[in-house]
């Protein structure tokens, strides 16, 4: 895997934002969760060798600026950095991919400016930006498939105080092999690398108060013209298969794709199967679209 080229541009407010190339072919812009920054996406599971992936570190993390102003790490405050990042790309419309709490970010990004996006794709997204609830019922039926793994009776004994409010920092730590459809050396390193990255700080803020207001979320993404896509793991505990479809019904013109035995970071678990379901006109071409040409660095 080839490393990516890094560069940078000036967001609205002055901040020096980073992003990273890799790949070629036509631009996917690739927003983290977290938020932090992008490297923990890597190529996104060999998707770079059918699309060149943009995929920007969130201001405040990895190779971007710490803004002056803290409240700025606010989700719907970032919005202006998606559009300063298209901008700069000399894109007209963005084929534009989110991961987990990314996908607050897109949606709002979708919501102010439905004519810049040309595809949306919303992998295991959070749900926060349109007002979604998971029951702990469905977080713990969700993951009730992998029984028979060594680990699971400590973690879902863990995720059951979580659900009923009795967790401490040891639960969290316990649950982490949910996310994973195999927990195995690559998902404890990848895990690792990215409790390295984290920022609390910026963390805090993205949802802080007055970042969402979902009925108005809503209400722009049913009028959203743009082909959804969202992507959900079988066995994901954080964005359930069940949510994710209801998810999809808020939109006009969406696709729900569950990946079989997958967890939060499907391409991961199924690099193969991750990148079909992501860009399938890449290989039926009855399904093809135009995107916009990325035109500079």
């Amino acid at each position: 895997m080839a490393s990516p080229s890094s560069f940078s541009f000036s967001a609205p407010d002055g901040t020096e934002l980073a992003y990273r190339v890799r790949g070629e072919g036509s631009p996917l812009v690739a927003l983290p969760g977290g938020p932090t920054d992008s490297a923990y996406l890597g190529d996104l599971g060999g998707l770079s060798r059918y699309r060149r992936l943009i995929m920007p570190d969130l201001r405040g993390t990895g190779g971007s600026a710490t803004p002056r102003d803290p409240a700025s790490y606010r989700c719907d405050r970032m919005v202006a950095d998606v559009e300063a990042l298209r901008a700069h790309l000399g894109l007209d419309r963005m084929d534009l991919l989110a991961h987990c709490a990314g996908a607050n970010l897109a949606v709002l990004y979708a919501s102010c400016h439905p004519e810049r996006v040309e595809r949306l794709t919303l992998d295991t997204p959070s749900v926060a930006a349109v007002g979604l609830t998971i029951s702990g019922g469905l977080r713990l039926e969700t993951v009730r498939a992998r029984a028979a793994e060594p680990w699971f009776p400590a973690a879902y004994a863990a995720l059951e105080a979580i659900t009923q409010g009795r967790a401490t920092a040891a639960s969290w730590e316990a649950i982490t092999p949910f996310s994973y459809g195999r927990w195995d050396e690559a998902a404890r390193a990848h895990q690792a690398a990215a409790d390295e990255r984290s920022n609390p700080g910026v963390m805090a803020a993205y949802g802080a108060e007055g970042a969402y207001d979902p009925p108005a979320a809503r209400a722009a993404l049913a009028r959203l013209t743009a082909p959804v896509r969202l992507l959900a793991g079988e066995v994901d505990p954080g964005a359930p298969p069940a949510t994710v479809a209801a998810y999809a019904a808020l939109f006009p013109d969406a696709e729900l794709v569950i990946q079989p035995g997958a967890g939060h970071f499907p391409w991961l678990d199924d690099p193969d199967r991750f990148v079909v379901s992501v860009c399938p006109q890449e290989f039926n071409p009855a399904d093809a679209y135009n995107a916009s040409p990325f035109s500079g660095d």
